[in-house]
């Protein structure tokens, strides 16, 4: 009976052992000690908005008001519209379009001179911010030139009540996926400012939940 007694022991004990041991490596990997802080400034040189799929461009084909009309871009990145069947605008800024267009229409129409508008902004996935974890509303937002952590903290409602803001981190898709910590608690509940930072098309911010 001892015997069997000093087994359960030593079982049980094994047990927690392997608990402990579990959290402690489950709390190593939540740190983000070991990842550089976010630049407060995105370097990125020129920003030019490309087209996404469900924009509404607006066609407007100078002197030939037959030919102008809005059009949504399809979930393919392709347009159609009189005399054109297909075309693709996804990755291209309105300029780009308004050339090809012009060069589709040049085979009907005696020296085209096409603007193109973009009228509602979604932007490609590849330039789109997601937003994923412990924010109040997750979601995907179209990027906008100068964007800030706190536009984004914002336009998703701020966080959970379970949320570790402070090991946040940014997943940079434009350098190759490189990862930045962000310090989202600091930020969002004791106004420091210095926890700001640029955003850059394409990132993902990460939001864990806090186990404590």
């Amino acid at each position: 009976m001892l015997k069997k007694t000093g087994l359960k022991i030593a079982s049980v004990k094994a047990c927690v052992a392997t608990l402990v041991t579990a959290t402690l490596a489950l709390s190593g990997c939540s740190t983000t000690g070991n990842l550089p802080p976010a630049p407060s400034a995105a370097s990125q040189g020129d920003y030019s908005y490309v087209v996404g799929a469900g924009d509404n461009l607006n066609i407007i084909v100078w002197r030939n008001p037959e030919l102008s009309l809005t059009v949504p871009v399809r979930p393919d990145g392709k347009i159609a519209a009189p005399l054109i069947d297909e075309l693709p605008v996804q990755g291209k800024n309105s300029v780009e379009i308004a050339r090809d267009i012009e060069k589709q229409l040049g085979k009907y129409v005696r020296d085209p001179v096409v603007t193109v508008i973009v009228t509602s902004f979604v932007g490609p996935y590849s330039e789109q911010i997601r937003v994923v974890g412990e924010a109040a509303k997750p979601q995907f937002l179209p990027y906008k030139q100068k964007m800030t952590l706190l536009d984004v903290m914002i336009a998703v409602g701020g966080l959970t009540d379970f949320a570790s803001g402070n090991s946040a981190t940014i997943l940079r898709t434009a350098e190759g996926n490189k990862q930045y910590s962000v310090r989202l608690k600091d930020l969002i509940r004791r106004g420091d400012v210095s926890a700001n930072v640029e955003m850059r098309p394409g990132d993902i911010l990460i939001i864990p939940q806090s186990f404590f």
